[in-house]
């Protein structure tokens, strides 16, 4: 079974989808890699370092595509305008793997079971013990967490530590961190590593011990949160009434705060409005807030996709892919989550799908001319899935 990479051709990606130090691995399943040339140069990964890894260069696109499996970091849906490029190099029963937006672009993922293609949707892995080693969605945010500290480090007109000097004393910095899931949970231990005061907020009040693990204190919003949490993990969305308390909330602590990193995300949803106009306002002149929510409306307000806006002395940024700024480490942990998805898949030089495994199911979102994955379907407006509505109709009888 042949893998091919693929140069990336979302506009400022540099991330690269293999490595050259997963090869070996993969070969061991019986998996033979080729590589599109100069598919992982912008990440820092020479075509000779795959050739000494056991790859084999080609020098078109079309002929990468020629394998039975293409992995990418961004495939169509994820990379909706030059993506499309790719349609025509797709077969019937080809199998393309990589990040695809699956919850924010369904149109997309029916254009690809129109064609035939078997597609691994790698944003929709179970988040189970045995699937965190293959977890990019965690991997990524680990980055965009670190990177985006970085970012406020750098734009914030003080310094992050507490230093004590002949010049006198400098304060540490206020970093105020929304979401305490992957990225979250980074940034508050970037900020802490910088010598930041930090304080932070999730809906689940649950992850308060993982916060103050890192050096953080938990701030911590009197309302009921029962239910803000879903099977998986992720936040849920919750009613107006909860998120009007929670702006006024947000706005008292933001206030206090030198640095906000926001990073409170629904999968497949708008990101929820937490810090307000007005609550910017309320913000000292030089602050900074970081929303790595603004591909999806953002946290804040005024935040726009990989924009800066000043306004009322604040600086807001809204970047859209962070690890990308990184594509070294970031193509190295994506790289080692695809390795070891194919290394569960792939025995003897074939791809097993076994509906009946957890990792396989969720993350086939395409399959055999038909999307697969009933989120999908629902939001696509599809029937649903025959064993989905048998449950459905079963549940009902029981009622």
């Amino acid at each position: 079974m042949k893998v091919a990479v693929v140069k990336e051709t979302f506009p400022g990606e540099r991330r690269v989808a293999l490595v050259p130090a997963v090869l070996k691995q993969l070969n061991r399943a019986g998996i033979e890699v080729v590589v599109e040339a100069g598919a992982g140069q912008s990440a820092g990964y020479e075509d000779r370092e795959y050739e000494e890894n056991g790859a084999r260069i080609v020098g078109s696109r079309q002929e990468a595509f020629r394998a039975d499996i293409v992995s990418q970091v961004r495939c169509l849906g994820a990379n909706p305008e030059a993506g499309r490029a790719d349609l025509d190099l797709l077969r019937k029963g080809q199998i393309l793997l990589g990040s695809c937006d699956p919850l924010g672009n369904p149109q997309a993922i029916q254009q690809l079971a129109d064609r035939g293609v078997t597609l691994l949707a790698l944003e929709m892995i179970p988040r189970i013990t045995r699937a965190q080693s293959m977890d990019v969605l965690s991997s990524m945010a680990t980055i965009a967490g670190y990177r985006a500290v970085l970012l406020g480090a750098v734009e914030l007109p003080k310094m992050f530590p507490l230093m004590m000097t002949a010049a006198g004393t400098v304060s540490p910095a206020r970093v105020f961190v929304i979401g305490a899931g992957v990225a979250g949970l980074q940034a508050i231990a970037t900020s802490r590593r910088l010598g930041a005061v930090v304080h932070a907020y999730d809906v689940r009040p649950a992850v308060r011990e993982q916060v103050e693990s890192l050096g953080g204190k938990f701030v911590e919003l009197q309302l009921e949160a029962d239910e803000s949490e879903d099977k998986g993990g992720y936040a849920k969305a919750m009613g107006e009434a909860f998120y009007q308390k929670q702006r006024e909330f947000m706005a008292e602590v933001a206030a206090e705060s030198d640095v906000v990193i926001a990073t409170a995300a629904i999968p497949g949803k708008p990101s929820p409005l937490l810090i307000t106009e007005s609550a910017v306002q309320q913000m000292s002149p030089g602050s900074v807030i970081i929303d790595l929510a603004a591909e999806r409306g953002g946290n804040c307000e005024l935040a726009q996709p990989d924009q800066r806006v000043e306004k009322y002395g604040v600086t807001i940024l809204g970047p859209t892919n962070l690890p990308s700024e990184i594509p070294y480490h970031a193509s190295q942990m994506y790289s080692k989550n695809v390795a070891t998805l194919l290394s569960h898949l792939v025995n003897d030089g074939q791809l097993q799908l076994d509906m009946a495994d957890e990792i396989s199911r969720d993350t086939t979102v395409a399959h055999q001319g038909d999307v697969c994955n009933h989120r999908i379907r629902e939001m696509l407006g599809l029937e649903p899935l025959r064993e989905v509505a048998e449950e459905k109709e079963s549940a009902g009888q029981h009622t």
